[in-house]
């Protein structure tokens, strides 16, 4: 599946403006976006991880002190990770279920279920219950993979907490699981790129028109 790239972006919003007349005074107003796939399967797998329950501050503090243990290059991989004794994990401000996590995601790609698994031939939801077998991975952080690191098109979230503010502030009230589902699948081709608008708009200051 070919992943999103600035072109296939801007195509993406015009059709979600075409399609979602409420959503495109969003899309007009926060314009063009600058998104690129995060490279590194493992490396963004460990960064989800290490995000979870936790606000986007902390979040890239622990990240950044994670990312130190693999100098120069700042780059985890399976093995190095491996060598890294649980407690000096620990001291970046992580949590020691995380510790394990990011243990079994390392044994994982080094020799497991993950091993020289190629991502880009694969569905989705194939994606997605592979990944959700690894303790500390669930459906959500799956997502994440597809949309960041993979940067598939066609994406949608209904666990996460922000994108349902932004498609409530669109619609301009509150929405039940089935209306947020239903809003979701008329978005299709294109729900990632809807997603990343509405990212956005959960923390945007001001209104389309102010």
């Amino acid at each position: 599946m070919r992943p999103l790239t600035r072109d296939s972006l801007k195509k993406g919003a015009a059709a979600l403006a075409r399609t979602d007349p409420a959503l495109g005074r969003w899309v007009r107003l926060i314009g063009p976006l600058d998104f690129r796939p995060r490279p590194g399967r493992f490396h963004s797998l460990c960064r989800a991880i290490i995000s979870q329950q936790l606000s986007a501050a902390a979040a890239r503090s622990i990240h950044g002190r994670f990312a130190s243990l693999f100098a120069p290059t700042k780059r985890p991989t399976p093995g190095k990770l491996l060598k890294i004794r649980p407690r000096r994990l620990k001291s970046c401000g992580l949590s020691e279920k995380k510790v394990l996590y990011l243990r079994e995601l390392a044994k994982a790609f080094e020799n497991g279920s993950l091993r020289r698994r190629r991502f880009a031939s694969m569905e989705n939801e194939e994606i997605i219950e592979l990944l959700i077998l690894l303790p500390g991975i669930g459906r959500w952080t799956a997502e994440m993979f597809l949309m960041f690191c993979l940067g598939r098109p066609d994406i949608f979230s209904m666990g996460d907490l922000a994108l349902r503010a932004g498609i409530e502030r669109v619609a301009g009230r509150k929405l039940s699981d089935e209306e947020v589902l239903e809003k979701s699948r008329g978005w299709s081709p294109w729900r990632t790129v809807a997603c990343l608008y509405l990212w956005k708009i959960s923390h945007w200051k001001g209104e389309p028109g102010d």
